[in-house]
Formats: structure tokens, sequence, C-alpha cells
């Protein structure tokens, strides 16, 4: 046995036999963790056979079986549980002992935490403080005021993130577009300031980053995406720097402002991954508002422009495409579909696209002066490792009620949820009102009363100072805010500009986020659509 102490009561080792329990004993062992499922490997014992030897031997023993060093919040209390029950020392084993000691490490924040212990049970725990969980805990205040709501956010700033589009095109300044969180946290509502590690929908709880657990009577999940900048290799090293930028990130989009109004030739590549990515017009946003700078500059006649797009077409809803086509060849833009980003040189100065080929993929390579890059989108790991999570790893939602189908006082919104709507600011601003009306239905025990539409919208900015502005729902039917007559969104319109430029700022700031319900409405469950 090659054993590990990691305290003078617990040990970790890789693993054991049957024989090596009486050896094991012997030194002084008192009881056995087996943190290895069974079926890992062959000829390995499984677990009954090595509680029937640890029994002959004299040991206790408890199996926490854990697949991964990735420990979930469950097998924390688990392994708590175990080594409160157990007599030391005790011996905990794995495939190699790494499990063993993380997951020991995680009971022992558990145990370590005094608010761990005998939780105050919240009315309305909310995960997330970005758009959609403030909105929602401002929403649910507006109609019962003293509500006990607790919200889990760890940062300090609040980002206006469809302000980063503007700001990577010299209109908006960044500090426009952030606020401190303190400011936005509506009144009342207790501000628990770390980050979520895992759910335990079972039992009521919230896993906190510092170990220590929170309890709910209803839960609302708004952890929002992840920009998984990591999964193309390059990508993280050199953004800032080289020509890279991406308006995904707040840090980035002077960036993007300042390498557009100095770029006088070459090449330009924008790209977009695979779905689902927030905002999916975003990536192409940056492209038209670049490009109309270089046309008015006179500099787009020696800049080669191109759009590297994952998926298949240029915008999933068919009746804006035509308007957005001529922008395409009016600028003269390359459209390359079905291509990914998969690698980034910047020292070189060289972009690696996957795309279709006539044998299979093969991989492409591009120089370039400028890349706008745009980050796969994945689920946060605390959800996608849960037991809330859909088999996109988002959280499960019914699309009308957005309650998990399976724990019905859990609801999830915005980006996080794996509804099948655009994820867009617009779509929390009307999701909010719709989980604040159920929200309240589920504490009272009545049925749920509010639909939400699939409504989301996308200000497509194709020059400076017009925007197509698709608004669309479930299955992309046209949901327009206003009569064509005013403001046809399938149109390039000065309004539409206004709108984005000047008003819907303020209606975030100043309504979404104070629980005023501007144009968001919510719609009776089981009636059709009716205009907001």
């Amino acid at each position: 046995m090659n054993a590990r102490q990691i305290t003078r009561d617990f040990s970790v080792s890789p693993q054991i036999t049957p024989e090596e329990l009486s050896s094991i004993a012997a030194q002084g062992f008192r009881a056995i963790i087996c943190n290895r499922p069974d079926g890992e490997a062959e000829n390995q014992p499984n677990a009954t056979t090595m509680r029937d030897a640890a029994e002959q031997a004299g040991l206790g023993f408890v199996y926490v079986p854990v697949p991964t060093r990735d420990v979930s919040a469950s097998d924390a209390r688990k392994m708590a549980d175990a080594l409160a029950s157990l007599p030391g020392p005790v011996l905990a084993y794995c495939g190699s002992g790494a499990r063993a000691e993380a997951v020991w490490n995680a009971a022992q924040a558990l145990r370590a935490s005094p608010k761990s212990q005998a939780l105050k049970m919240h009315d309305v725990v909310i995960v997330g403080g970005g758009s959609a969980g403030i909105a929602t805990a401002a929403s649910l205040l507006k109609r019962r005021a003293g509500l006990d709501i607790a919200l889990i956010e760890p940062a300090d700033v609040h980002y206006y993130q469809p302000g980063w589009t503007l700001v990577g095109a010299g209109v908006f300044q960044p500090q426009s577009t952030c606020r401190p969180m303190s400011q936005v946290m509506p009144e009342g509502v207790q501000w628990i300031k770390t980050a979520a590690a895992g759910f335990a929908p079972d039992e009521n709880r919230v896993i906190l980053a510092d170990g220590s657990d929170i309890s709910y009577r209803v839960l609302i999940v708004a952890t929002g995406i992840r920009l998984a900048w990591e999964t193309i290799p390059g990508l993280a090293e050199t953004l800032g720097r080289n020509g890279v930028t991406s308006n995904y990130r707040f840090d980035l989009a002077p960036y993007t402002n300042r390498l557009t109004s100095e770029l006088k030739s070459g090449r330009a590549i924008f790209t977009q991954p695979p779905m689902p990515i927030k905002c999916a017009g975003a990536p192409q946003k940056a492209m038209y508002l670049s490009c109309d700078r270089w046309l008015k500059a006179g500099a787009l006649k020696n800049i080669s422009v191109e759009f590297d797009n994952a998926g298949a077409v240029l915008f999933g809803v068919a009746a804006y495409v035509p308007a957005l086509m001529s922008y395409i060849e009016r600028y003269n833009i390359q459209l390359n579909f079905e291509t990914k980003l998969v690698k980034v040189d910047g020292e070189a100065r060289v972009a690696s696209f996957e795309r279709k080929g006539a044998n299979g993929p093969e991989i492409v390579e591009r120089a370039f002066d400028m890349l706008h890059a745009v980050p796969p989108q994945v689920a946060p790991d605390c959800v996608r490792t849960s037991p809330l999570a859909a088999a996109n790893g988002f959280a499960a939602v019914d699309e009308a009620t957005l309650q998990h189908p399976a724990f019905p006082n859990v609801f999830a919104l915005g980006d996080a949820c794996s509804a099948s709507n655009a994820k867009t600011a617009a779509a929390a601003r009307q999701q909010a009102p719709v989980v604040a009306v159920n929200v309240l239905a589920q504490l009272e025990g009545k049925p749920l009363q509010a639909a939400y539409t699939g409504y989301g919208s996308c200000p497509l900015t194709v020059e400076h100072g017009r925007i197509v502005l698709a608004e669309f729902g479930y299955g992309g039917k046209l949901m327009p805010t206003f009569p064509t007559w005013l403001l046809d969104g399938t149109k390039p319109t000065r309004a539409a500009w206004f709108l984005k430029d000047r008003l819907l700022p303020s209606i975030y700031w100043q309504g979404m986020l104070k629980g005023r319900e501007w144009l968001a409405r919510p719609q009776p469950l089981n009636t059709p659509a009716q205009p907001r």
C-alpha cells in the first residue's frame, strides 16, 4: 500500500486490495472510504467485496463513489457525512488517491463553515446578478414588497453588455456600460457575494464556492453563459494584441474601436462559433459597423473582409436575411459558412479554420491584420454538472412557464436556461416578469399563471445610424413591437438606431433593472399571444 497522510486522522491511497486490509488495520487505521466507482478498471475489486473484507479486518467501510476530481456538492456532503460517522484514522482510496483528496477537501469546506449548519431558508434564492437575475428580483419585489430574497453573485460590477457593440464602434464610452453591483441590487435583497459551486435540488440547497450552502423554498437559476475562450488554442493568449479582439469582453471592445480606426489595408476576419451564443447577431454587428467606418474613410477598397460562420445561414430568421445580404454586397464581404475557428497564432497573425471539404473536414489557414473572434459558449460548470441540467448542459425548463420539469420549485431564465429562444437581453426582459408571476404562484401553492412566448430582439447595426431590428419568438415567428408604418424591422431604419442608441440604455438601467416592465407584460398561460 502506498498511502499518503493528509492529516493525523486522514490518509489517501491508490487502489487497495482485500488482502491488504488486515495489514492496513495493523497500521492503526480504523475505517476505509472507497471513492472509486465500481467498474473503472479490469480486475478492480468492487465495493461489496471490499466492504466484506473490511468488516472481517475490523474496519469500518463507506462507499462514496466520485467519478472525477470535479466534485459535486452532493458528493462533498456524502463524504462529510461519512467522515462524521466513522472512527479515525481513516484511509480513503480511488484510482490514484487524487480524487479521494479532492472530495476530502470539499467535505472539509462544508464541515468547517458555520453557514452549513442550521441555515435559514429563504423564500427565493436567485443565482446570478446579471440582467436576468437583477430584473427578476426587482419584478418580484414590485409585486410583493418584503419578500425574502437572497441573490448569489460574486462580481462587484454589473455590465450593460448590449452596449459593447457600440463601444467597439466608438459610439459609446466603456464607462457608460457598467455600474457598481451595489447600485443595481434591488433594495431589500440579501446579496451573497460569492459564487455558486453546485445545486442539490432534492434538498433545496445551493452549494457555495466557500463550501457553505443556502436553502430556499424557490430557486431561480440566472447564471448566464460561459465564454469558453480556452477551447480555441492560442486565442486567449493573444486577445487584446496582435490585431485580435472581441466585443464579447468589456476590456476588449475599446481595442476593436482602435483597430477599426487604424486599419487602412489588409484582411479583416470576423468569426461566429456554433450556437448557442449570446446575441447571435453580435458577431456580424461588429463587422458591419467596421465596414461602414472603412467605407466612409475610403479604406474599404483596400481591405478584404471575411465572415467565417460555423453555421449554415447568415441569420436564423429568414425575413431579415435580404436586408443583411444587401449590406454583405455593399461592403463586398466574403461569406464562409460552416467554417469554424479552431486555432489562432497571434504572433504570426494566422487563424486556422475547420470547414467542410469534398472528403470531409479540412483545415485552412488565413493570414489576418484584424481578427474579431467570438468564442464557443457553454453552460456554467455549476449548472452543467448538476441535476438541473438538460442534455445541452443548460438548466432544463418548460418553454412557456420557465419551470424546471423535474423540480417544480426551480425556475431558470436568461442565457442559463435551455429554452430554444435567442439568448438576448431582450429575451431576459420578457422572461423576468413571467418568472416573477410564476414564482409567486408556486410559493402560494397555486397553478402557474404566466407564459413566455420566446420573444427575443436583435438590433442588427448594419451601418452607423441604421439598424435592422429583428424581433421574433419561438420557431422564428416575427413579433414586432411597433407597427410597420412606424418601424419596419425587416428594413434598415434610423428609428431603430435611435431606439438602440438613445432609448434602450435607459429602458435597461431605469426600467428592466428596477422592475418597471415597459413593453414586457407577461402573457397569461394557455392563451394566444397578445400585442405587448
